[in-house]
């Protein structure tokens, strides 16, 4: 990687000079449309993307009103596994989800083939690069192929966490053969006339660095070998909280390496730079992007480019934009990165985060049930989302009604408050009853179960301890008082009730209960709640549990 060369140079260029880790005049800018082109037409994802016209047109739109230099033709990491046999469901607002998985249901492996340039909805999309190609040659096109681990995933599904410890071989064997149609499919867009490759691979932020080695490196490389050879660009895309394995990915050869909002862009560019890639990203995709104004993409915008220091960096969200993104926060972005009179501005602004309505969760997850939230981009169109999603909802059953469990998309203001409320950071995050339980990692099965059984156990001892009720029964140990004593007994015996009965005879304790000695006799019931466990309560808490007691 060179950082030697001052370049002015239009969009193609630019973005060439970027990824190749060279100094710009300006950092490119790369809004990844996919589906929200289709918002742009006026059209559902689920049209939008299987046509070679729309697709023509929506890019085109997009290209001109962003001032993008560079964009991708599709952004649909379902188009190989579409191919490949696995069912799709499709959305209008979404980009389609993979439904099942044919190597799951006893399809083998060795009956899979390669899928060819024909195949599937691969032929649209090459259509669509090739129009793309003669009305833009200054614009970079982006050719975008599912990294062989989350393809993989699409294959045999959530099974492939197990399998890479009970069966690491045959995972080995499926994860060459996705590394190998991850090749075929780069080669098509370069032929196509595609500039630059992008390897996006989600999946890759649910496992270690020491996983990331076994199960990635070996199969990502041939990829990015083949990209070179072929005279392309290459980018490795991820999201989640992957920032443990960003120097695996670097290793990998990439000529770039793309984050979203979970990892600090200084961070990336430390570690791309050591190892001689360039670096890109990270708008936020849904805080500012999709519910934020023009002012905070500006705002967003003028941080990354700091980072960035127009030095082997490209300025791009975070991952596929929402379909309903409003097009003025991409406008604003466009028209910002072209004005440095406008960044000074920008900077020279005081930055203020909205934290009004934080709601107070101190209370959350104290009912019978047990509540488990998935926090997530869309399950409907972010894989690791999906999957996390998928294996709380197989294991919920299991609990026989006292499991209830909620998803929670942060595409609005109320999720996004939640999220703030629970100290999520991290994009998909499991949480227990308002404790966060798994970050950016889908659960085994077995540990999912134990965690919520843990809980489970945890409310029960908390609820035999609520229970344990006090009566006291004041009054000299004579005539009525033991003839309520003797019904207190009788009924705590006939009922079952934990509770505990005391006698009080000394006329100085009566007065600790508020009672005269003229009033006896006089019976006293005191319930004990447990309002906090293993943790400093916020004192607010304990201020509505004081006044409560009034």
């Amino acid at each position: 990687m060179s950082t030697s060369t001052n370049l002015s140079v239009g969009g193609k260029e630019l973005v060439h000079a970027a990824i190749n880790g060279q100094r710009t005049d300006r950092a490119p800018w790369v809004p990844f449309v996919g589906c929200h082109a289709g918002a742009l037409l006026g059209v559902g994802a689920d049209e939008y993307l299987k046509s070679a016209d729309l697709m023509h047109r929506g890019v085109n739109l997009a290209i001109d009103r962003y001032q993008a230099d560079g964009i991708p033709v599709a952004f649909d990491l379902q188009i190989e596994a579409e191919a490949l046999g696995c069912e799709l469901r499709w959305s209008t607002d979404t980009p389609p989800a993979v439904v099942d998985h044919p190597l799951a249901q006893d399809t083998p492996l060795d009956q899979l083939k390669v899928p060819g340039p024909n195949e599937g909805r691969i032929p649209i999309v090459l259509d669509a690069t090739r129009r793309l190609r003669a009305d833009h040659p200054d614009t970079a096109l982006y050719g975008l192929v599912t990294g062989p681990f989350t393809l993989a995933l699409h294959l045999q599904g959530t099974d492939i966490f197990m399998r890479m410890f009970d069966d690491p071989e045959s995972v080995q064997r499926l994860l060459e053969f996705c590394s190998d149609v991850a090749i075929a499919m780069s080669r098509y867009y370069i032929e196509a006339g595609c500039d630059v490759i992008a390897i996006v691979d989600p999946m890759t932020s649910q496992i270690g660095p020491d996983q990331f080695h076994q199960f990635v490196t070996p199969y990502a490389k041939p990829v990015f070998e083949s990209i070179r050879t072929s005279g392309g660009l290459s980018s490795f895309f991820v999201c989640g909280h992957a920032q443990q394995n960003v120097e695996a990915m670097c290793q990998c050869g990439p000529d770039n390496v793309c984050v979203d909002e979970n990892i600090p862009l200084d961070f990336v560019r430390d570690t791309c730079r050591d190892n001689q890639a360039s670096f890109g990203g990270n708008l936020q995709l849904t805080t500012v992007l999709l519910l934020g104004s023009p002012e905070d993409a500006e705002k967003n915008a003028v941080q990354c480019l700091a980072v960035g220091d127009n030095t082997g960096f490209v300025l791009a969200p975070g991952c596929d934009l929402p379909y309903a993104t409003p097009p003025e926060n991409l406008v604003a972005v466009g028209q910002l990165v072209r004005d440095t009179y406008r960044q000074e501005a920008v900077m020279a602004m005081s930055e203020s985060a909205d934290v009004q309505d934080i709601p107070d969760m101190s209370g959350y997850g104290q009912g019978d049930h047990v509540i488990v939230d998935i926090i997530t981009l869309d399950s409907e169109s972010c894989a690791p989302c999906q999957y996390m999603v998928e294996a709380v909802e197989k294991i919920a059953p299991e609990f026989d009604g006292i499991v209830r469990w909620r998803e929670h998309k942060i595409k609005t203001p109320e999720a996004i408050r939640f999220m703030t409320s629970l100290s999520v950071k991290n994009i998909p995050t499991i949480c227990i009853d308002g404790d966060i339980a798994f970050v950016s990692r889908i659960p085994p099965k077995d540990e999912l179960s134990a965690a919520i059984q843990d809980r489970i156990n945890q409310k029960a001892r908390l609820r035999i301890r609520r229970h344990q009720s006090e009566i006291h029964i004041l009054g000299q140990n004579t005539g009525d008082t033991i003839a309520i004593k003797d019904a207190v007994d009788q009924a705590v015996l006939e009922t079952g009730a934990d509770v505990v009965v005391h006698l009080v005879t000394d006329p100085l304790d009566f007065i600790r209960f508020g009672v005269e000695p003229d009033e006896t006799p006089a019976l006293v019931t005191t319930r004990n709640q447990v309002v906090s466990t293993e943790r400093v309560p916020d004192s607010m808490a304990i201020k509505q549990w004081v006044q409560s007691l009034q």
